[in-house]
């Protein structure tokens, strides 16, 4: 006589809802997402063979964690408990000497760290080195790139710029410009090996130059519009050739604000007396040293990344077309960079990285 299947498994409501607040979480490990599934199947009476099945996991896990939140509740599936075997070895002392080590010192030979030269250095095991430099997140195989400003209007021009992002003037327009020069028509060798699974796109390493090109963008910060022109240089005359489609494509009854950098270009005599004859404009310098407060930076990285790195162009004009294609379909639906870093936040954390750096040497 076959045996009857287990009895539905009982969870409360407000087990019911945390659990499936969990499990739709992106960060849920994969091993707590089965237990969870686990038990919401048990909770609905599927056989525990069944819900093996559909699972993919085994008559005994199905077992386990059901039997687990019976005996234990969430905390049962949601943590693991102590497992059994040997004890660790390395003590407290010698964990704090090995992170002070990564910290102050480098290999003989070598630039930074890696987890088997420490763990040779150290006579521990290369998973016990991993696992003390996840638990104070060391990564001595990165390394970032910086540099402080030091024009001394620093703080002012912050406090400038950021204000025309987070309170924007009434009755203006907030424009982030600069151009993106010596942008390359680049035309690989051999022709493109297409997508297949498995498999990723594959292109050669060496190419054909085919001309520069340099692309003129004012970003308008409220709204994500872009306002783009190509031109073969980037000289001042160039510049101000720009800015007269500026002009002409902006709503001639507001004040414009633009946000530059300290490019020279944009401080020639010329361009200066452009700006005078148009009075509706102010211009708002970045600190030297910090064109990452310029806004359409952000814009120049999303096309690079979408369209231009990874582009083949057999002609500048064909590079030209693309960008201005790009630009059209931006357009279409403008979406603005959402700007929350407020002036006193940005200052805070630049006087800290300084002491650190002044700290460290």
């Amino acid at each position: 006589m076959p045996r009857a299947p287990a009895a539905a498994l009982v969870i409360g409501q407000e087990d019911r809802r945390e659990l499936l607040q969990i499990i739709g979480l992106r960060s849920v490990p994969q091993s707590v997402a089965l237990r969870i599934r686990i038990v919401l199947g048990a909770s609905e009476g599927i056989g525990n063979k069944v819900l093996a099945r559909q699972l993919g996991t085994s008559l005994p896990t199905v077992l386990l964690w059901r039997g687990r939140f019976q005996s234990d509740g969430l905390p049962g599936i949601l943590e693991d408990r102590p497992r059994s075997g040997r004890p660790r070895e390395i003590t407290p002392a010698q964990e704090a000497a090995l992170v002070e080590k990564t910290l102050r010192s480098t290999p003989k030979n070598a630039t930074h760290w890696s987890v088997r030269v420490m763990a040779r250095d150290q006579g521990i095991s290369p998973a016990t080195v991993q696992r003390i430099w996840q638990k104070h997140h060391l990564q001595p195989h990165r390394v970032e790139s910086f540099k402080f400003s030091t024009d001394p209007q620093f703080v002012a021009k912050v406090r400038d710029i950021v204000g025309l992002y987070l309170n924007p003037p009434d009755k203006a327009i907030v424009l982030s410009v600069d151009e993106k020069s010596q942008i390359q028509a680049l035309d690989r060798t051999q022709p493109i090996l297409p997508l297949r699974p498995g498999i990723p796109e594959r292109q050669t390493h060496d190419y054909e130059r085919h001309g520069t090109t340099t692309l003129f963008a004012a970003l308008d910060v409220a709204v994500g519009k872009v306002i783009g022109d190509c031109q073969s240089r980037h000289r001042h005359q160039e510049f101000i050739r720009f800015l007269d489609k500026v002009d002409a494509e902006t709503d001639s009854g507001l004040a414009v604000h633009l946000v530059l950098d300290n490019y020279g270009t944009h401080k020639h005599p010329d361009v200066k007396q452009w700006f005078a004859d148009h009075p509706r404009y102010r211009v708002h310098f970045t600190p030297t040293s910090a064109s990452w407060l310029n806004q359409v930076e952000r814009w120049f990285a999303e096309i690079t990344r979408k369209r231009i790195r990874r582009g083949t162009f057999r002609s500048v004009r064909e590079l030209e077309r693309t960008i201005r294609a790009y630009i059209c379909n931006h357009n279409k639906a403008p979406q603005p960079f959402h700007w929350v870093a407020t002036a006193n936040t940005i200052i805070k954390k630049v006087r800290k990285y300084k002491r650190t750096s002044e700290t460290v040497h």
